[in-house]
């Protein structure tokens, strides 16, 4: 129910003339200084709630990081291994590595790799790669990897500390060698080498996920790993009990964002299903299609 409360005033009512009913209604002019302070502080309003909710999403994806120290899995005995790298079947490089744990504290990986075949004569290049990491924690201590390309070199020297990474990339031979240098902020960064000694030496149940910072070159990124289940796998290797495992990437920026990595999709991974765990194949969804790197051959250092 509505309740209207009319006053009347104490002068009598005038009716208008027709000259007053025909004019139009007065529309209040609005200040135009007024409006613009108006606009100003709305869109003040709307940063603060972007940057509220921008600071909200990183500081949430770092609370996702795995905490978990390394596992109890048996460290990986040293090896040489041979990889085949290509795309749609077809072979378009080879690769070798030599895993060893030259002291008592330390593991270290030496990698070399070439494109071979037509891929060569298109698009020529050579890697070689080295990395340490600490054998006790498996966390980096620095790596190494020189790309000779047929126009250039390019090298780039990680130098890993508790709180983060320093990346010296240098371009160029020579006089003409030049060198750029850039820090990277964050606890418990990872490059490849020591990121696959952590997540094997986890416990790898079915469905479990795992998240790491890994720093592999010049950008950092955040690497959600999970645990499909398992299979059996045939590689030119041998056949395999295997662990089957997706990861997806996502480019950590300047300021700790998280972005879509631009060419990259996602992986499928698959690991020896043993004492060993053994990478056995990799296929990645990229922006031309799917490429894959699986293994030839392998064999254990004083293995007859």
């Amino acid at each position: 129910m509505y309740f209207f409360v009319q006053v009347k005033s104490r002068r009598a009512h005038r009716p208008k003339t027709i000259c007053e009913q025909s004019q139009p209604a007065k529309v209040p002019v609005q200040n135009p200084f007024a409006c613009r302070a108006r606009f100003r502080l709305g869109l003040c309003s709307a940063i603060a709630v972007l940057a509220f909710c921008s600071g909200s999403l990183a500081a949430n994806w770092q609370s996702t990081v795995s905490k978990e120290s390394r596992g109890n899995f048996p460290e990986l005995r040293p090896l040489r291994a041979t990889y085949r790298f290509g795309w749609s079947g077809f072979t378009a490089a080879t690769g070798e590595i030599h895993f060893t744990k030259p002291s008592g504290d330390k593991f270290q990986l030496d990698g070399t790799g070439r494109t071979i075949g037509f891929v060569r004569a298109l698009w020529k290049l050579d890697v070689n790669h080295q990395a340490v990491a600490n054998a006790e924690t498996l966390r980096p201590i620095e790596s190494q990897q020189t790309e000779n390309y047929r126009s250039k070199k390019l090298a780039t020297h990680l130098t890993f500390r508790d709180n983060g990474v320093t990346c010296a990339r240098t371009e160029g031979e020579g006089s003409s060698a030049a060198t750029k240098t850039r820090q990277f902020s964050f606890p418990n960064l990872f490059d490849l080498h020591s990121a696959l000694l952590y997540l094997r030496s986890q416990p790898l149940r079915d469905r479990s996920v795992y998240r790491v910072v890994v720093y592999p070159a010049t950008n950092a990124y955040l690497a959600t790993i999970t645990v499909i289940g398992r299979e059996k796998v045939s590689v030119h290797a041998g056949g395999y009990n295997a662990i089957k495992v997706d990861l997806q990437l996502n480019k950590i920026g300047k300021h700790l964002e998280l972005q879509p990595h631009r060419k990259f999709r996602h992986a499928t991974i698959w690991v020896s299903d043993d004492a060993d765990r053994i990478l056995l194949r990799i296929e990645a969804q990229i922006f031309v299609g799917t490429i894959f790197a699986e293994l030839q051959s392998m064999r254990f250092d004083g293995a007859r």
